[in-house]
Formats: structure tokens, C-alpha cells, sequence
């Protein structure tokens, strides 16, 4: 059953297949009006940002970082505007971890977020994926579409984490779950596989903040 509504979730892109050799992460400017935090095993930029209570944007563009970049435990970012060092331990977070996501599949990144492939712009990430594999929700909310044949996307789920955050689960051999549905992070709600465009086998995956396409390496641990 596919809602109207849903079709205004549904900026899709033309997914790129092809492997993608990521750049390293460029210098980082002299710091004008901030401090430095060391990176810690488990943070994520979004963990990072909610700490210093920030948008996770802010930190990426002071930083430089390129959207198939992640950060790693001993690295340093520039947080602006920031005067005081913050270690984002569990307790801390604590708040927070309703609105932490995991990765909805294990598995190597074939697409980044804005690559440019066939004159399309990723708004997403291409996992590689096994046919048939399981496919779980990055985070818990309310399935919002599901649709079986989506031009260029084949089998797609949309979930709403119903506080402005949504995911987009596309390329499926089959959905598991159907509008309405009710799911808690990390239940299985499709199995991996090629429908849609190419042949490869990857899902498609977004994270968008009030409809607006983020950058998912922000958000995954």
C-alpha cells in the first residue's frame, strides 16, 4: 500500500554500483574561536555534535571532511565556538541514545554520500550486500511506505523515527514489513538484494533530518 504522502519521501537518486576509492581526510585549519576533541573508540560525529550541542554540520564543514570520510579513535577535530574539552562517554550519551542509528547491514561502502555517478548524486550510501542477507532497522519508528517496484530502486521501505529523522532501505529481494508496522532498531524488516537499477548486489541506504538528505557516515558508529 503506498500513501501519497509518501512519494514527498522520495527524492530518489540514480544509485552508483561502481567501487569507489575513498580520500583521505584533509588538513585541519587553525582553530579561530574553539578547542580540539580527541576522538574516542565508538564516537560518531552526530554522538560528538549532541555533546557539545551542536549540528553535526558545523563540525564537519570546520573540519573539512569529506563525505566518504569517518573519523578514528585518536584523531583530532576542531569544534567551534566550543571552550571546554568534552569526553563523549556512555553516560553522557545516555540522553541521547534514542537518536543513535546502526548500520542497517555489515558490509563495504560502494557509493558515497554526493558521489557523482551517470550525472546522478548519491543521497545515500551503497552497502555491498549478499543476496538474501538481512537487513535490520537502523533505528526504531513507524514504517511510512513500502513499495515493491520503485523506479531505479526496485523493493523499498521508508521508516519514520518520528523525531524528524526518517530511513530509506532500498533494492530489497523482499520487504518484511508493511505501512503501519511498528519496528524496534535493529529488527530484520528486508532481506538484501538487486532490484532496481544494475545488477550488483548493495543496499541503498539514507538518513534524512526533516526530509533533507544527511550524510549516513555521520550518523553510523
Amino acid at each position: 500500500m503506498v500513501f501519497p504522502f509518501a512519494f514527498f519521501l522520495l527524492p530518489f537518486l540514480g544509485c552508483a554500483t561502481a567501487p569507489y576509492q575513498p580520500p583521505s581526510i584533509v588538513g585541519i585549519p587553525k582553530p579561530i574561536g574553539g578547542i580540539y576533541h580527541e576522538v574516542h573508540q565508538g564516537d560518531t560525529l552526530w554522538r560528538i555534535a549532541q555533546v557539545y550541542g551542536m549540528d553535526v554540520t558545523d563540525i564537519v564543514k570546520a573540519n573539512n571532511i569529506p563525505n566518504s570520510a569517518k573519523i578514528n579513535a585518536g584523531q583530532r577535530l576542531f569544534i567551534p565556538g566550543a571552550k571546554t574539552p568534552h569526553t563523549v562517554t556512555a553516560e553522557k550519551t545516555a540522553l541521547y541514545e534514542k537518536d543513535l542509528f546502526i548500520w542497517p547491514l555489515s558490509g563495504d561502502c560502494v557509493s558515497y554520500f554526493s558521489q557523482e555517478t551517470y550525472g546522478a548524486r548519491n543521497k545515500g550510501i551503497d552497502i555491498k550486500a549478499k543476496e538474501g542477507g538481512d537487513v535490520v532497522a537502523s533505528k526504531g519508528g513507524k514504517v511510512v511506505f513500502c513499495s515493491n517496484k520503485v523506479k531505479g530502486l526496485g523493493r523499498v521501505i521508508i521508516i519514520d523515527h518520528l523525531d524528524g529523522f526518517s530511513t530509506v532501505y532500498a533494492r530489497n529481494s523482499q520487504n518484511l514489513v508493511k505501512v503501519g508496522d511498528r519496528v524496534e532498531q535493529n529488527q530484520v524488516i528486508a532481506k538484501a538484494g538487486s532490484t532496481g537499477r544494475g545488477a550488483t548486489q548493495y543496499l541503498h541506504f539514507e538518513i534524512r533530518r526533516r526530509h533533507k538528505s544527511q550524510n549516513p557516515l555521520y550518523y553510523l558508529p
